[in-house]
């Protein structure tokens, strides 16, 4: 099947400094994925497009961009999934771009550092060796660990479209894996961070960055228990 793929470019060091979309054709079939057709074209029509990918399975969420309006890693789209044989493909919204469909994360993981995003314990275990937790503790969390740092979510909120000092959602679902991790000792300093006027309490619960989650984690459902812990006092 022939696919036209509509590109957003970029690029300030070549003089392309006012945004614009290039049109390609490539040839597919309907089991490639988008990521494919980006490569094919950097490397058969033009070297000069620049994108991010790295694992191209779906786990290091560096490929993370907008097809067709929607925010996804190109690697797991696949063309027959998209719905029509012309595929848009912009960055991500939000964040400085750098080149074509590269942004700049650097405010997204600024954001990321603010909630402590690690083990926070400095008690040696009673048999010297590990902190145990049993299943349905690790269950508590187990959801927010998925988190790939791809930015789909922060970067389809209105919330952060309208001030990039808003937290975001994927800072504050690595804040719940670790608020409600029974080997933490760091829960209030996290929660104090996320209390502040730029943390949770932006969220205005539009369901944009569970919808964007290629890793399907129940974003706003986290966002909600977070909420209800710096209210409640409570973390269980």
């Amino acid at each position: 099947m022939q696919i036209t793929l509509e590109i957003f470019r970029y690029n300030p060091e070549a003089g392309r400094t006012k945004p614009a979309y290039d049109i390609f054709t490539v040839e597919a079939e309907p089991t490639d994925r988008v990521l494919d057709l980006l490569e094919y074209i950097k490397d058969y029509q033009d070297g000069t497009l620049s994108f991010r990918r790295s694992c191209a399975h779906g786990v290091c969420g560096s490929d993370a961009m907008r097809i067709n309006g929607a925010n996804s890693l190109a690697c797991k789209v696949l063309v027959k999934d998209v719905g029509s044989n012309h595929i848009k493909v912009e960055p991500l919204l939000g964040l400085p771009i750098v080149k074509d469909l590269v942004v700049d994360m650097e405010p997204f993981f600024e954001s990321y550092r603010s909630v402590l995003p690690y083990m926070i314990n400095d008690e040696v275990p009673a048999d010297g060796k590990e902190r145990l937790q049993s299943q349905e503790e690790r269950e508590r969390f187990d959801d927010t660990t998925k988190c790939i740092l791809c930015a789909a979510c922060t970067t389809s909120c209105p919330s952060f479209w309208a001030d990039e000092r808003y937290v975001g959602p994927a800072a504050i679902v690595n804040g719940h894996r670790f608020v409600f991790d029974s080997r933490d000792q760091g829960a209030q300093e996290r929660l104090n961070v996320l209390a502040d006027e730029m943390g949770v309490w932006r969220c205005r619960t539009a369901f944009n960055c569970t919808v964007a989650c290629p890793r399907e984690i129940h974003v706003t459902r986290a966002i909600a228990e977070v909420k209800q812990a710096i209210t409640t006092g409570k973390v269980d």
